[in-house]
């Protein structure tokens, strides 16, 4: 894999505040112990290869979708933020799991929640969507007219997931949530984006993809083994990838921002598992105090995992005014990027 040009990264202007956050994930918990009755795994494996001990499934018979999930947390992000939908300027929503092709979760929204007619996207960088949706969410309100944003991470992603001894790799490690955060600009430059980073590496989309039957690299054990429209991983080169490339980017960020890791309020990072997690950790000697871990809790909800810490810990009183803030995400695409924000 050949490293990415750091050229055009250039840190932006502030003035631009997180004014409000929200989750929500789906009513149903599944344990570990719920997927050993349906598949050859254990409690035990699960644990010590992942730190995964129970995730939240969503349930479509009862009406939960993306768009549910991505709905909820919306309000309660305007709420917390304390305006209403009819006051966005602009959507943004970062997913790999949209109910249908077309329209956008993020078209649906602005009927679901009441906006204007509003530009409301979606962009798929997989498990680094939110992050990627924070940067360009801003990259827009700092050149065009708008001044109040909703950015959200959502994701379904058990829908990929076969739960039986077909998938027992993959399905074990992922859970359902949606994540959402209000962006508003401001007369305090203190406030908003110090660096970002944002990267993508298409020769490494053959470790971690959906196959269907339209895909350039289609695998014929994909047909064969009935995992069309299921999650295929490579989890080794995944790991590896993951293990390298994760101290890079907040090497990249802080050298960017012109900071140590000690500057940094809070890593809130894309929840893969708890070993890369760790490792990452170690590495730049982050007290724990400082690194949030919820995979135990929720799993790996792809997308939704970034603004699903942000909104715990701020309700939670850890993150204050004030605080800067480095989200931190890599994912299937390969993707990987960073956002350093001052709250």
């Amino acid at each position: 894999m050949s490293p990415a040009p750091t050229g055009g990264h250039t840190t932006p202007r502030s003035g631009i505040a997180i004014i409000g956050t929200g989750s929500a994930v789906p009513k149903r918990r599944v344990t570990n112990a719920d997927l050993e009755a349906c598949m050859d795994t254990s409690d035990e494996w699960i644990v010590q290869r992942t730190g995964i001990r129970t995730r939240h499934i969503h349930d479509p018979q009862s009406g939960e979708s993306t768009e549910t999930l991505a709905t909820d947390a919306a309000r309660n992000a305007l709420d917390a933020a304390g305006i209403t939908a009819d006051q966005l300027d602009l959507i943004v929503c970062g997913t790999m799991t949209p109910d249908m092709p077309t329209p956008s979760v993020a078209n649906l929204l602005t009927a679901s929640l009441g906006a204007r007619t509003i530009p409301a996207f979606d962009l798929n960088a997989a498990c680094s969507g939110f992050v990627y949706a924070m940067n360009t969410a801003h990259a827009l309100m700092t050149t065009a007219p708008y001044s109040t944003a909703l950015v959200l991470g959502v994701d379904c992603v058990t829908k990929f997931c076969k739960f039986s001894n077909l998938d027992r790799s993959s399905a074990v490690l992922f859970g359902d949530a949606g994540g959402a955060c209000v962006l508003s600009a401001t007369n305090d430059t203190s406030k908003g984006l110090i660096a970002q980073a944002m990267h993508s590496d298409g020769g490494g989309a053959k470790h971690l993809y959906i196959p269907t039957t339209t895909h350039s690299f289609l695998n014929p054990d994909d047909t064969d083994d009935g995992k069309l429209n299921t999650i295929v991983m490579n989890g080794r080169n995944v790991f590896k990838f993951a293990v390298s490339t994760f101290p890079e980017l907040i090497s990249q960020t802080l050298d960017k921002a012109g900071l140590v890791p000690e500057d940094i309020d809070h890593y809130i990072c894309h929840q893969s598992n708890a070993r890369i997690l760790a490792a990452a950790r170690e590495r730049f000697s982050i007290p724990e105090e400082k690194f949030y871990i919820n995979i135990e809790r929720y799993g790996n909800t792809v997308g939704a995992s970034v603004p699903l810490i942000l909104d715990q810990q701020t309700r939670a009183g850890r993150v204050k005014p004030g605080d800067r803030v480095m989200f931190l995400a890599f994912g299937a695409g390969l993707t990987w990027a960073s956002s350093l924000w001052q709250v």
